[in-house]
C-alpha cells in the first residue's frame, strides 16, 4: 500500500491517544480502532507513521504491530496468552545447564545464576536447575508464583511478552524486564552464552550470526515496545 496521507497527528481521545492521518482515524487489521494507552506508546507509535516513505511496510513498524496484537488479539483471548507464556516457567532456558565442557558450565553459571537467585528472592520461589536436555518438573509453588506474576501484566505487556519468551526461552528474563532490573541489551548475551562459546570456541558461522541478529532485533523491538508500557 502506498502512503496516502501528509500529516500525523495524536489525538487525546477516551482510553489514551488515537493516531489520526490528515484527521482520519487508523484502524487495526481486525478494524478497530489503534486508540494508544499512554503518551510513550503513543509516540512511538507516531514515529514509524512519519517515518513511511513511499510505501507502507509493516515489517518496519513494529511498535505498531505490537499495539495491533494487545488490541486485536490479546484483548479477545487474554488468559490463552497469558497460560502459553506462563508455561515457559516448566522449562526455561536458564533452568536447564550444561554437563560438560567444563568451561560452558562455569560460563552458564555465571550468566544465569544470578537471574535465578533474583527470581527466589523476589517471588520467594525455588528452582529445580537440570544438568543436561531431558525435562524435569519445576515445583508447582514455583509454577503457579511464576503464573501470577505474567497475569499482573497489562494486555499491552502481554503483546511483548509474546515475542520475548519464545525468542529468549525465559520466562525469567521476561519478568526480568517487566520489572526494570536490567536492560535489553544488558540481558541477551546471557541469554545467547550458549551460541557465543559455541562461536568462541569454532568461529562464527554466517547463516548463525544473521539468524542470531534477527532474533536479537526482534528482542529488542519488543523490550522496547515493553519498556513503553511502564
Amino acid at each position: 500500500m502506498k502512503r496516502f496521507w501528509r500529516e500525523v497527528t495524536l489525538e487525546t481521545v477516551e482510553g489514551g491517544y488515537a493516531i489520526r492521518l490528515d484527521g482520519r482515524p487508523v484502524k487495526t487489521p481486525m478494524k478497530a480502532e489503534l486508540i494508544l494507552p499512554n503518551d510513550a506508546i503513543a509516540a512511538a507509535v507516531k514515529t514509524e507513521w512519519d517515518s513511511v516513505g513511499t510505501d507502507i511496510d509493516p515489517a518496519a513498524m513494529p511498535m505498531t504491530g505490537f499495539a495491533n496484537a494487545a488490541i486485536d488479539h490479546v484483548g479477545a483471548g487474554r488468559q490463552k496468552f497469558i497460560d502459553s507464556i506462563a508455561a515457559y516457567g516448566e522449562s526455561d532456558l536458564l533452568c536447564y545447564r550444561a554437563e560438560e565442557p567444563e568451561e560452558l558450565v562455569q560460563r552458564q553459571q555465571a550468566a544465569w545464576d544470578p537471574w535465578l537467585n533474583w527470581a527466589r528472592a523476589r517471588y520467594a520461589v525455588s528452582f529445580t536447575v537440570v544438568a543436561g536436555v531431558m525435562h524435569q518438573p519445576q515445583p508447582e509453588s514455583t509454577l503457579a508464583q511464576l503464573k501470577q506474576a505474567v497475569a499482573g501484566l497489562s494486555n499491552w505487556q502481554l503483546a511483548a511478552a509474546l515475542r520475548l519468551v519464545p525468542i529468549s526461552g525465559s520466562l525469567i528474563a521476561l519478568l526480568v524486564l517487566t520489572e526494570g532490573v536490567a536492560a535489553a541489551d544488558a540481558i541477551w548475551p546471557d541469554l545467547v552464552t550458549d551460541e557465543l562459546w559455541q562461536e568462541h570456541k569454532w568461529g562464527a558461522d554466517d547463516y548463525a550470526l544473521k539468524n542470531r541478529n534477527d532474533r536479537q532485533a526482534d528482542f529488542m523491538n519488543a523490550a522496547c515496545f515493553l519498556s513503553c508500557c511502564a
